[in-house]
């Protein structure tokens, strides 16, 4: 579970003073992670349609470290796009924006902002009400402040998270409300890390140059744009039984712990991993809610219990008709 690492291409610190500024400046130190190129191609290639004669902005993007102002500028003429701007972001002083209206090898001039181009700044607000797609990745730290944001804002966007995200009381609301959904690819994602990161025995390495690297579990895309790899419903072929299925306890609903086991011949409510909402087809099957805590949430129906023993986080669906 990354839910409270910091992973973007900009790190954003609590603004404020005092004890709260060094903590966030000491917690953005140990978990700084910059999204790889391929990354950001292998899901962006699938949205190329998208984004013809569109303006980009990528608000949590240095221009210095990230990928994604490397993918937009170099394929600035192929993409068809109109503008790219993207924002450098400083703690406590002012700092600048890029913009790009034509292919070009160098950078364009550096303009000043008057804040410090922290997504949140009125600066940056205003630069998110010229756009028309966001591509970036966000602090994790702050997705719930920042993806109801993003969606309030009406812009199309394809962001960076976790899937642990998406079960928050703050966004699985706009899930349902299919203001938002999984994009093409998840799963284990590496990403380069600072020189001062220690070696571990899994899941970190480092390249010829002497790079290093982490490797992080449960990372997905989150986007509002229809693509049809999201209408791909799933093939299944297990049939359903009692003994199999067992219903939890406390809801009822039947427990199904990996997402190829599904049954395809019952319309009863099912439990599924959480992993499922990247392979989630509307045409097949509906969302019912998820079992998760006893937060009251109109949406969450409690701890997912079986025999009294507790499940992790199940997303509740029922096959459509």
């Amino acid at each position: 579970n990354i839910k409270g690492f910091i992973m973007a291409d900009t790190i954003h610190k609590t603004t404020g003073g005092g004890n709260k500024n060094l903590h966030s400046s000491r917690i953005a130190k140990q978990d700084e992670f910059y999204t790889l190129f391929e990354t950001v191609n292998e899901e962006l290639k699938h949205y190329k349609e998208h984004f013809k004669n569109k303006v980009v902005f990528c608000n949590c993007d240095d221009p210095e470290y990230s990928n994604f102002y490397k993918y937009f500028k170099i394929n600035f003429a192929h993409l068809g796009l109109k503008k790219l701007i993207t924002t450098h972001y400083e703690n406590d002083k002012p700092s600048y924006k890029l913009i790009i209206t034509e292919y070009t090898e160098k950078d364009p001039p550096r303009e000043t902002l008057l804040q410090n181009g922290d997504f949140r700044s009125d600066e940056c607000i205003k630069l998110l009400n010229e756009c028309d797609i966001v591509a970036t990745n966000p602090p994790f730290s702050l997705m719930k402040e920042y993806l109801p944001m993003l969606i309030s804002s009406g812009k199309k966007f394809i962001i960076l998270g976790n899937l642990n995200h998406a079960t928050w009381a703050e966004t699985f609301p706009l899930l349902m409300e299919h203001k938002f959904w999984l994009g093409v690819n998840s799963g284990h994602f590496w990403f380069k890390v600072p020189d001062y990161y220690e070696e571990k025995k899994t899941d970190f390495k480092i390249d010829e140059n002497g790079q290093k690297y982490r490797r992080m579990g449960n990372c997905c895309w989150f986007t509002n744009i229809d693509i049809p790899q999201r209408h791909i419903p799933l093939i299944l072929y297990k049939k359903y039984n009692n003994e199999e299925y067992p219903k939890f306890d406390n809801f009822d609903a039947i427990e199904c712990s990996k997402v190829q086991d599904i049954p395809e011949d019952t319309d009863k409510i099912i439990g599924v991993p959480l992993t499922y909402l990247a392979k989630h087809c509307d045409e097949q099957f509906e969302i019912i809610g998820k079992m998760q805590s006893d937060s009251g949430n109109d949406y969450d129906f409690g701890f997912p219990k079986i025999n009294g023993n507790n499940k992790y986080v199940r997303i509740l669906i029922r096959r459509k008709k």
